[in-house]
């Protein structure tokens, strides 16, 4: 085999999105693109605000000499003060730029963190439904992922939590809101989290780090509070990008954040920024991080996400189906009619309509909708959504 076998398991176990992009590509070309729809990826269709274009703008028309040259693996000094003074208005803890590591998107910064903090055996754990690329990203720096599952509302089990630490444990990674349930964890269980991260590190001897990856804070509804780790936990490590919530992903622009009173915060820090470098990313993209430091207060409009919310949720309970109201995001994760969802993924299929199994986040029973599409392809998936229902319940 001209691969390693360890990638080509890799990308048997990875393959659900891959497997519904690629039926996707066959039915649209069998039946024409504005019959099918596909509701599996989480790309936003949404523009960039008008401040990022902006922005934008200027920094390209900027030929200040050097510009376009290397600059500290950390990143440009301005755009990380800029960085940490928004986010030191957010969680009232005082950052510097000495805090911030600009990085290539919120997958980057997860990279570089986890290359800094695991030994060979080193365990993380994830909380089920997860983001199947943290199984990865922890494999690819020698650590074991350990998933806990959440409760019937996809919040925090903090008992089966504190069951799963064990010597090993170096980390936890958490997402919220959650891709695929957009479930946002409230601050009490946030504060448990950290209590209970307190009470084991303690007990192990060392610091557990919380890694909070969230790229989609800025897409909320509802009122409801997202709080930023950096606020509730000592010993934690904030991520995100400007993916979602600037509707940029295809420019790799984030960064990451040490709280600076974390257990060897120095060396965290120095970590990361040499971990930038030799895993190849060498340094964020340089336009983009001069975007970022003139837009820290923009954000995409998230009315839209949350109409397409309401309405969604409203017709696919009208139908039958079983789901917990997303609460952010952009995604949906309802139960589906048979136990296997796989097979019912399949029924959509012959329906035209692309969704991914839930046994690619780990949580086999369920699948996940994407709903960052033009409203006329979500309209036009419902028929199919209804009859799949139907037949299931038939069976």
């Amino acid at each position: 085999m001209a691969i390693s076998k360890k990638v080509h398991d890799f990308m048997e176990r990875a393959s659900w999105i891959r497997k519904m992009f690629e039926e996707g590509i066959r039915l649209k070309q069998e039946f024409g693109a504005d019959n099918v729809f596909d509701l599996s990826l989480g790309n936003p269709v949404a523009e960039p605000p008008q401040e990022v274009v902006d922005a934008l703008i200027a920094a390209a028309r900027d030929e200040t000499p050097g510009n376009h040259r290397y600059m500290p693996n950390a990143g440009y000094e301005a755009t990380r003060r800029a960085v940490a003074e928004s986010l030191t208005e957010e969680c009232k803890v005082s950052l510097s730029a000495d805090d911030i590591v600009m990085v290539c998107g919120a997958a980057g910064g997860l990279n570089i963190t986890l290359k800094t903090l695991l030994d060979p055996g080193d365990e993380v754990i994830v909380f089920a439904p997860y983001f199947v690329e943290y199984l990865f990203y922890a494999d690819n720096h020698g650590g074991q992922t350990v998933a806990v599952n959440t409760r019937d509302d996809f919040s925090i089990d903090l008992e089966s939590f504190r069951n799963a630490v064990t010597s090993k444990t170096k980390a936890v990674i958490i997402n919220s809101p959650n891709n695929p349930t957009g479930v946002v964890y409230s601050r009490k269980s946030l504060e448990g989290l950290a209590d209970a991260l307190r009470e084991k590190s303690r007990d192990i001897g060392r610091a557990i780090y919380l890694i909070s990856d969230d790229p989609y804070k800025k897409i909320v509804f509802d009122g409801l509070e997202t709080p930023n780790v950096l606020e509730l936990y000592e010993n934690s490590i904030y991520i995100t990008s400007a993916s979602k919530d600037l509707a940029v992903p295809g420019e790799r622009i984030g960064h990451v954040a040490v709280h600076p009173q974390a257990e060897d915060a120095a060396k965290v820090m120095a970590g990361l920024i040499f971990c930038n470098r030799v895993l190849g990313f060498v340094n964020a993209p340089a336009l983009f991080q001069r975007v970022v430091a003139q837009v820290q207060h923009a954000a995409v409009d998230v009315e839209p996400y949350r109409w397409r919310r309401d309405w969604l949720y409203k017709e696919l309970t009208g139908i039958g189906y079983e789901l917990v109201k997303p609460q952010g995001a952009f995604y949906f994760f309802p139960k589906s009619p048979i136990a296997d969802e796989v097979e019912f993924a399949r029924m959509l299929a012959e329906h035209k309509v692309l969704v991914v199994p839930g046994a690619g986040f780990g949580t086999p029973g369920y699948f996940r909708i994407s709903t960052c599409f033009p409203d006329r392809v979500i309209e036009g998936a419902l028929p199919g959504l209804a009859a799949a229902y139907r037949e299931a319940l038939d069976k």
